[in-house]
């Protein structure tokens, strides 16, 4: 402790080596744990038992090899009319959904938010969304299977549009068409996906049709399993019964994509393995660096020490005990290092999580490996160091200057 006081300067720059190092690599980590999380709970909010079918698949469709995007670019959009039939024809599915979306602009006094996400869906809605309705409340069925012109808004629509001001019962206008604020959505908060429902406004699928041509809208059939049901069965039985709906005979393809959220799950393990194994590539260099400085500090703190470890020798210092204080001096330097390195990575988390809204946290999974990493740096970068000192002859090193 003594001579890394004594030695400030030096002490100072191989803390810097091993800080940023440390730092390069557990950012690294941070940030793609961050990301990770974002994207993975924006999908876990479809729900696991939840089936969509859509227009276009979610990945490369079996026996395509690819994402075949052009081939599947001429299909034609699932319709309402189809999740009718649907709704009808399923035994195994306890909620059959409709949702439609397009872009609008939605109009208060002279207040105007562009580009607003309008979803038209149908009954059953709530159970694939999972955001609550803070305030007002939610349509009754009847309105949902008419044209009565109401609608929900998510949180963010309704403070650019009203501000701090109750917004249920006023009237506003979507797409051009006036229309009554019955509820506001809770806020769910930004995500890597974008605002996500803050920035939808909801509105009977009747009325949708009013709003947008759902022959070019983005649709989607919705279905969850009954009770006891797998979602494989309700998937086998969707199959069939689209192919049924659609008239396509036994040897043609189908033109239409069953999506769930498996499917996103296993292409992100990819994608997210490969950028942690970049990082673990870019945070290995900036560790190498911080490695080669304390070796190099070590070096030099065994020579100018040469006459001091001669002399505890002389007095009966063993092997073992000479070998521990240059290894627990090294060990040490790299976890101040670490800790300072972790340290600015929990702080400039918390700055940026506070700016951006996007939660960048540093776990204790990250803080372990950071202090990990420090400890066996420190054993790989001080062990030559400490064995050359612990192989000293005594009288020779006394003699030293």
């Amino acid at each position: 402790m003594s001579s890394l006081v004594v030695n400030r300067l030096r002490t100072l720059l191989s803390l810097l080596g091993i800080t940023i190092g440390i730092f390069a690599i557990i950012s690294v980590f941070t940030l793609v744990d961050s990301m990770e999380r974002s994207v993975r709970s924006s999908f876990e909010s479809l729900g696991d038992d939840a089936l969509f079918i859509e227009k276009m698949p979610w990945g490369p469709e079996a026996g395509d090899g690819e994402y075949a995007w052009w081939k599947y670019m001429k299909r034609p959009q699932v319709t309402y009319e189809e999740a009718k039939l649907m709704k009808q024809r399923m035994n195994s599915a306890g909620v059959v959904s409709f949702f439609a979306g397009a872009s609008r602009t939605v109009e208060y006094a002279n207040s105007t938010a562009e580009g607003v996400n309008i979803i038209a869906a149908a009954e059953g809605f709530e159970n694939f969304i999972t955001v609550d309705i803070g305030r007002g409340r939610n349509f009754l069925s009847s309105e949902l299977n008419t044209g009565k012109r109401l609608c929900l808004l998510g949180y963010d629509v309704a403070q650019t549009l009203f501000g701090a001001a109750d917004p249920i019962g006023k009237n506003i206008k979507v797409g051009g068409f006036r229309t009554t604020v019955i509820g506001v959505l809770e806020k769910e908060g930004q995500s890597l996906l974008g605002n996500g429902a803050d920035e939808w406004v909801i509105v009977p699928v009747v009325f949708g049709q009013t709003i947008m041509n759902l022959n070019e809208a983005n649709t989607q059939i919705t279905l969850k399993p009954r009770e006891f049901v797998s979602l494989k069965a309700m998937e086998d039985e969707a199959m069939m019964n689209m192919r049924s709906i659609r008239k396509l005979r036994p040897a043609e393809d189908k033109n239409f994509a069953l999506n769930k959220s498996s499917m996103l799950n296993s292409g992100l393990d990819q994608v997210f393995g490969i950028l942690t194994m970049v990082g673990v590539i870019i945070g290995g260099f900036s560790i190498l660096v911080g490695g080669f400085s304390i070796a190099n500090i070590m070096f030099v703190s065994v020579k100018e020490r040469t006459s001091i470890i001669g002399i505890q020798m002389a007095l009966g210092a063993r092997k073992s005990f000479i070998l521990f204080q240059f290894l627990f001096e090294s060990v040490l330097l790299c976890l101040i290092g670490g800790a300072v390195g972790l340290l600015i990575i929990f702080l400039a988390g918390l700055i940026a999580t506070s700016v951006t809204g996007f939660d960048l946290s540093l776990t204790i999974k990250n803080v372990g490996i950071g202090l990990g990493f420090s400890i066996v740096i420190g054993l790989v970068s001080g062990l030559i160091p400490a064995v050359m000192a612990s192989r000293m002859v005594p009288v020779e090193a006394i003699r030293s200057n």
